[in-house]
């Protein structure tokens, strides 16, 4: 592929790849124009029957997880509001050929878009019964749901799993599943659904049988409705949840993936990350940048090391060019009283650390993608 066609794929692409989180997990996913919806893995979204998605052209936001399809492992989800994608075209597994070169995109361990380029190992490699592309692009976590490009900039497949012990060995479920996909669920728009692992019927609230079983062959088959009352989190991870509802943050909106959450107070980043291996919760606000002119950092080094000499639980640093204010806090000593003052401290303290550093010495506003 010439660089110059996969440059200006991948510069499309940015607007329609999006990333999505759940309580347990995050993936990629895209959005279709031509049936507004977003197309991810079923794996990805499990059984949430609603996820958080954020993308180029709009900010954090809740999306209803439509359609589930657990054979295919396919997702359908409900787009935002007001947001102009760019139209991309889903292409004919037909046309394509081994050794045809191939761009892989999406969101690989969390990180905000990539793209890594290969070629087509097989066309029509089998497995459990349905055929997959396979490709020596590496689909990464994360990368999953992601769309699989052609040299046209069309999609041909949807980037679904990897082998784990294989050297770039990833596969993806071919564009002609997911148009037969795409027009099954088209004319039941906005109503949940779930196609039948067994008989490949789609599977409604209006027609499912005892609520339970599919009317056709009578497997049972679980629809992505919103239950009356949400399921809690529980242990470390719902007192921060508390704690973050107690300051007023939408939990939803923060759920970053299994014990990782993030927030926003005024200009600062802030991460939260619960850790079950060592038993700390580590809370990451992240302010601005270092700044560019290189006079400023010796007294602005001095001045954060003054600082952490002052501040009481909080600890003020440098990673490359981020300015960091964080606070650990052991699981055990943590409770909802405490988690919020500390909490509290650390949002307040970030908002006026990263106004002050940008003024008093320049430091750059930290670049978000």
């Amino acid at each position: 592929m010439e660089p110059s066609t996969a440059q200006s794929i991948i510069e499309i692409y940015q607007y329609v790849v999006i990333q999505i989180a759940t309580q347990t997990g995050s993936g990629t996913g895209f959005y279709v124009k031509e049936y507004d919806l977003i197309v991810t893995n079923q794996h990805v979204v499990k059984d949430s029957p609603e996820v958080t998605i954020v993308g180029k052209q709009f900010t954090k936001a809740i999306s209803r997880v439509w359609y589930t399809d657990s054979k295919h492992d396919l997702a359908f989800l409900q787009p935002p509001e007001g947001v102009e994608f760019p139209e991309i075209k889903l292409g004919d597994y037909n046309e394509i050929k081994d050794g045809d070169q191939v761009i892989a995109i999406g969101h690989p361990y969390g990180l905000n878009y990539s793209a890594t380029q290969g070629v087509v190992s097989k066309v029509n490699r089998i497995r459990d019964g349905l055929k997959f592309i396979q490709i020596d692009a590496a689909i990464n976590p994360g990368n999953s749901g992601g769309p699989l490009v052609n040299q046209r900039g069309n999609i041909i497949g949807v980037n679904s799993f990897i082998i784990r012990g294989g050297d770039n060995l990833g596969f993806a479920l071919p564009v002609s599943y997911l148009k037969i996909a795409l027009s099954l669920y088209q004319p039941h728009r906005g109503m949940a659904s779930s196609r039948c692992p067994s008989c490949d019927f789609l599977v409604l609230s209006s027609n499912i049988d005892s609520n339970r079983y599919c009317p056709s062959c009578g497997t049972e088959v679980t629809l992505p409705l919103i239950p009356e009352k949400e399921v809690e989190t529980i242990g470390v991870a719902r007192v921060i949840e508390d704690i973050l509802r107690l300051l007023g943050k939408d939990v939803k909106l923060a759920r970053n993936g299994t014990n990782n959450w993030e927030v926003h107070e005024g200009s600062a980043k802030i991460r939260i990350s619960y850790n079950t291996e060592s038993f700390f919760i580590a809370a990451d606000a992240y302010l601005c940048q270092l700044p560019a002119d290189v006079t400023k950092i010796k007294p602005l080094y001095q001045y954060l090391l003054q600082e952490n000499h002052r501040i009481d639980g909080l600890v003020l640093s440098c990673f490359q060019q981020n300015i960091i204010l964080s606070s650990l806090t052991y699981d055990h000593d943590l409770n909802q009283s405490n988690g919020a003052e500390t909490f509290r401290n650390l949002f307040k303290k970030a908002d006026e650390y990263d106004d002050f550093l940008k003024k008093e010495f320049g430091c750059l506003q930290r670049l978000e993608e």
